[in-house]
């Protein structure tokens, strides 16, 4: 009901348009999990957004901008963020990069019907559709700055990681970035690189891509400041929305991540 309602507000030329398809099968077929979690932070209007959820110190040297993945503000998500905030003590802003129109409907999930799954492509190509955010990421990143951040990182998951690899090239306004099970994972975007990235993929991304993207990564100036590592045992989107924190290995390996995305922003950042 509520994904016919979605597609329906999609008009029919939007969808001849639409040229962003998310290939990630598993991206478009492993549902988020409940979570008793209580977020820490607060939601306030940042920049051009009207909803920012903003975690950490009243006031930090530096700031980190987190790009969550389909399903929005999801407390695996934050979860993570208020990690990141506390251990640096470095305030951590998630904004809602889908305003007005809302992450994709989360009940149900995955989409069964082909008109449902119609509406989850269709999703990429316009509230989801990289470029357009891309846009918007480099803006609040600049904001950040004039508004007094001395850097400014940035991580994101799931189409997030898409965004916030290719807000990184040339005149970036940060200084290092992250991607967590990032979906449409590509070694081109790679190339254009002007900062470290920390690349933390699942067994659901394409081992061949995140290679060639650790073999261009070795050869750039900044090789050093970079992390990487292939999670073959977590699914996409154990560090996030898809996070069940009740299993132990999954537990402990978002333990693991944040704690690798940590030591990344302590390094970079410094």
């Amino acid at each position: 009901m509520i994904i016919r309602s979605v597609f329906r507000h999609i008009s029919p030329s939007s969808r001849r348009k639409m040229t962003t398809h998310n290939t990630n099968a598993a991206c478009c077929t492993i549902p988020p999990v409940i979570s008793d979690y209580t977020p820490k932070g607060i939601f306030k209007s940042v920049g051009s957004f009207n909803k920012v959820y903003v975690t950490g110190p009243e006031t930090s040297t530096n700031a980190i901008v987190c790009v969550y993945d389909i399903f929005g503000f999801y407390p695996q998500t934050q979860q993570g963020a208020d990690i990141v905030a506390s251990t640096l003590k470095t305030k951590v802003y998630m904004p809602d990069f889908f305003e007005p129109d809302g992450p994709f409907p989360h009940d149900p999930f995955p989409p069964t019907t082909d008109e449902g799954k119609e509406a989850l492509q269709n999703f990429f190509g316009t509230t989801a559709n990289p470029q357009k955010n891309i846009a918007k990421l480099i803006e609040f990143g600049n904001h950040l700055k004039t508004d007094g951040a001395a850097k400014v990182g940035a991580y994101g998951f799931c189409w997030g990681g898409k965004v916030t690899v290719c807000a990184a090239g040339e005149n970036t306004p940060f200084s290092s970035v992250s991607i967590i099970h990032p979906a449409m994972l590509s070694a081109e975007d790679s190339e254009k690189l002007t900062v470290p990235l920390a690349i933390y993929p699942s067994k659901d991304e394409p081992k061949e891509e995140f290679e060639k993207i650790v073999g261009i990564l070795a050869k750039k100036s900044f090789a050093d400041s970079c992390d990487n590592k292939y999670y073959s045992n977590m699914h996409h989107g154990w560090a996030a929305a898809r996070g069940d924190l009740k299993n132990e290995e999954n537990k402990k390996e978002f333990e693991d991540v944040y704690t690798k995305l940590v030591n990344f922003f302590k390094k970079t950042l410094a």
